[in-house]
């Protein structure tokens, strides 16, 4: 049980002690210091409702409340509120119990089987900036979970499939018949805008491709072939951006829209027989009630075209039926741009009509914001084009490696080499991750790579100071009471503390600005505390005491970036 829902439970059982059991204890975290370290709103609401005076209804609540041995002040403030105010005690044993635990004291949610769907590339061409949002808050929500105890399946559910290969296909074979298929794919993204600009161009070109696109569903060995060497290729240059994102997908985790075809003509019957498609201009669609356009009329959704074939909507359904029917998932969270509400949305009541979706599976759409350049327009390179996602991390960690330079002149070179990618992927990823992630943002580079401010550097040094001091005390008792004397020793404690909150709050509604947030406040508590309490100039159990404080930092400042899939250095 985390610190805060621990009290919420107590103030609950107070409020139904006072005569209130509907009331909610609305507990959060103290706004500013002088209302305590945690402040319960319920009583004015449930005052209103039972017609009573509220700081009477709040004194029957403090009266009830048991916070012994964890409070050593509760008072009532202005109409109502209750603050209350840990004992340095408590959050002293808090601080013990964390340190002599491999999770840091965070608790497992109740277990789930969660699938995180995130990346999701277009396998015809290379990864972008458009594929890094996606990505890497996938990959740290996979992570936290995963952290608390949740059976967690990664999912890559590329697109593998349709129009677009066959047209690949139809222009590969030209570069085979002229002895260059090897070099014609060494810029995939290249390759892909030559094939686009004859197909839209060419008739003759787009006719053959189309047929390639019936024999590749027909599952004919040479097409079939060919589009297995696309994907191995535009694989290829996924696995690199992976690896040097550091984002835990593999090869094992690709379940393309191509592992649903063969279900796509059973679920287009199984719809008919349930009386749910329609045929609209020899369209096969699902007119949705609870959409209705300006007209006033249901919206369609599309599941099968007029010429037979399938979209995107169509092997999402079928990736719906096989999570549910194989994997039997309890949780699913689709990972892609909030310009996809409508479709997940539509989606979803699609599957619930089927009885696709039993009521306790959630689905869920984490949604998320674009990146913008500093002209807030979708960010691109200089000549408009789209910025591949490998070379922007190239760039990153050059950056990164001019910054290190800067600042450390006599470092040796293969020392600021080795420090450069930790310092400029963690940049870019945390740049993204500490925003919310429904918000466009604007991409800097000096920004992210400044060492002061809510920055993945500025995180990386203050773990790395926390390190250093270790290297300069003759010994540490891991063992050693803490005794918390000090006001800014109480208020790293308490943030501390607060960790299992976290990440559980982040869990729960996929948001991981909300972890960036909560380490920026504990580098910053920590720099208040070493500043105004020293470690290294302290003796004995008080030495030993803060040593505990800087351990569990550093722990929990590690532990938080890794869940972020940021990198630390213990030198810089």
């Amino acid at each position: 049980m985390t610190l805060q829902h621990m009290l919420s439970q107590r103030v609950q059982a107070a409020l139904t002690a006072a005569g209130a059991p509907e009331a909610q204890a609305m507990l959060q975290p103290a706004a500013r210091s002088e209302f305590g370290d945690y402040q319960a709103n319920g009583v004015m609401s449930a005052a209103k409702q039972l017609k009573m005076n509220p700081r009477q209804l709040a004194q029957q609540v403090v009266d009830a409340l048991d916070l012994t041995g964890i409070a050593d002040k509760v008072e009532i403030a202005g109409p109502g509120f209750i603050n209350i105010h840990l004992s340095p005690a408590f959050l002293a044993q808090q601080v013990m119990s964390a340190r002599a635990d491999a999770k840091l004291g965070v608790e497992p949610l109740p277990p789930q089987k969660v699938m995180v769907e995130y990346s999701s590339t277009n396998l015809a061409k290379e990864m972008h900036v458009g594929h890094l949002r996606s990505t890497i808050i996938g990959d740290a929500m996979a992570r936290v979970l995963d952290f608390l105890g949740q059976q967690v399946i990664r999912q890559n559910h590329v697109g593998d499939w349709g129009t677009q290969f066959g047209m690949l296909i139809a222009h590969l074979l030209e570069h085979i018949e002229a002895g260059d298929s090897e070099l014609a794919l060494g810029d995939l993204e290249v390759f892909y805008r030559e094939a686009k600009v004859r197909f839209d161009a060419d008739p003759v070109f787009a006719d053959r491709a189309r047929q390639y696109v019936v024999q590749l569903q027909a599952g004919e060995p040479q097409v079939l072939a060919l589009w297995q060497q696309f994907l191995d290729v535009s694989m290829s240059h996924c696995d690199a951006v992976y690896q040097k994102l550091g984002v835990q997908l593999t090869r094992a985790d690709v379940r393309g829209e191509s592992a649903y075809n063969d279900d796509l003509p059973v679920l287009v019957a199984e719809l008919k027989a349930k009386g749910l498609l329609t045929e609209s201009d020899g369209a096969q669609v699902v007119y949705l009630d609870a959409f209705k356009g300006r007209d006033g009329e249901a919206q369609a959704y599309i599941i099968q075209k007029k010429d037979g074939g399938y979209l995107y909507s169509t092997t999402d359904l079928a990736a719906i039926r096989y999570r549910v029917q194989q994997l039997q998932l309890d949780r699913c969270l689709y990972v892609v741009d909030a310009r996809q509400a409508l479709h997940f949305q539509q989606l979803y009541t699609v599957a619930e009509q089927a009885g696709w979706k039993p009521a306790a599976l959630q689905l869920e759409h984490v949604a998320f914001g674009t990146m913008m350049g500093k002209d807030n327009k979708p960010f691109k390179t200089r000549s408009g084009d789209t910025v591949k996602l490998i070379e922007l991390l190239d760039e990153a960690e050059e950056r990164a490696f001019a910054v290190v330079s800067e600042k450390n002149p006599d470092l040796p070179e293969v020392e600021r080499r080795r420090i450069a990618p930790v310092v400029g992927i963690g940049a870019v990823k945390y740049a993204d991750l500490s925003k919310h992630r429904t918000s466009d943002y604007v991409f800097d580079w000096d920004s992210m790579l400044a060492f002061e401010g809510n920055t993945a550097p500025y995180l990386q040094y203050a773990y790395a100071r926390v390190c250093s001091i270790f290297r300069k005390v003759d010994a540490f008792d891991a063992a050693a009471p803490v005794q918390l004397q000090e006001a800014a020793e109480r208020g790293l404690a308490l943030v501390l503390a607060q960790f299992a909150d976290t990440l559980h709050q982040t869990a729960r509604d996929s948001c991981p600005h909300y972890l960036c947030a909560y380490l920026y406040q504990l580098a910053a508590q920590y720099m208040r505390f070493y500043e105004s309490c020293p470690v290294l100039k302290s003796e004995g159990a008080v030495q030993q005491s803060r040593l505990q404080l800087c351990r569990l930092t550093a722990d929990t400042l590690r532990t938080g970036l890794g869940l972020l899939g940021i990198e630390v250095l213990e030198t810089m």
